[in-house]
């Protein structure tokens, strides 16, 4: 792949990172217009290490607010990673039960069908980001006069939300999870911050499958047998850099400017 290219969409994921408007479905429509193919393995792997350099971005953005809030005492910590792990095994019991009927009722259980498939559907992604939208005004809308901590019913629903934006790009995963933490009363900083925590736990399981599913993949055993993996991977270890930088610049940018007050919604 052009390192031209790698550039582009890691500048794509890093400004768009920045807002709920599902980075991922931006990211693939430059690839599409890039002319590369968004559900081949090497390139699910670039996206998956496009979105870690923008979490690693997004840690160093809001370190010092977790670490007042998430590590301010060990009982603050303890109930905090608690509502972690219960909205990311709602995450895991949704996302997991789609999938499946998804395999079922659009593959017809076909043996050789994976969710990747589906990424370059563009009907997909323009129904993701409408759904996303709607979510964001209804949320916005219901939750001005709210400013509520976050709860073990909350943390719940705003996991399960998540295990439903897995499958589908365009369903923006920060945009659904904090507009669904705002719509259940959260205040609006701490449903941000939830939900890129639930993003850093997320991330390590989905780097995992995609770097077997490359592993796997044809292109991969090939490459094992005459120059090695580096030539597939090492696009997606400089994405990650690349996104990491732009990232960080979006959200210094966003710190000093007065564009949103309260924080990307």
């Amino acid at each position: 792949m052009d390192l031209l290219n790698v550039l582009i969409l890691a500048l794509v994921q890093g400004l768009c990172e920045l807002l709920p408007v599902s980075s991922s479905a931006h990211v693939i429509m430059a690839e599409k217009l890039l002319g590369l193919d968004p559900t081949a393995p090497e390139m699910t792997m670039l996206l998956v290490m496009l979105h870690t350099g923008t979490m690693f971005a997004v840690i160093v953005y809001f370190w010092n607010s977790w670490r007042a809030t998430y590590f301010a005492s060990a009982p603050e910590f303890r109930r905090s990673g608690l509502l972690v792990a219960l909205a990311t095994v709602a995450t895991a019991i949704v996302g997991l039960t789609l999938l499946q009927v998804i395999k079922t009722i659009v593959a017809k259980d076909s043996a050789g069908f994976e969710i990747e498939h589906l990424f370059g559907n563009a009907k997909i992604m323009a129904a993701g980001l409408a759904t996303a939208g709607l979510l964001i005004l209804y949320s916005s809308r219901r939750g001005q006069q709210q400013g509520g901590e976050l709860s073990t019913r909350s943390a719940v629903w705003i996991g399960a939300v998540q295990g439903i934006c897995l499958p589908f790009r365009g369903l923006s995963r920060s945009g659904a999870t904090i507009s669904t933490g705002l719509a259940l009363g959260v205040a609006r900083r701490r449903a941000e911050e939830f939900s890129f925590a639930l993003a850093v736990v997320l991330t390590p399981a989905v780097i995992v499958k995609e770097a077997y599913r490359l592993y796997k993949a044809p292109a991969a055993v090939s490459a094992a047998q005459t120059a090695g993996l580096w030539p597939l991977v090492m696009p997606s270890l400089v994405g990650m850099v690349f996104s990491f930088g732009a990232g960080l610049l979006a959200r210094i940018f966003h710190a000093s400017t007065t564009v949103w007050p309260d924080g990307p919604s």
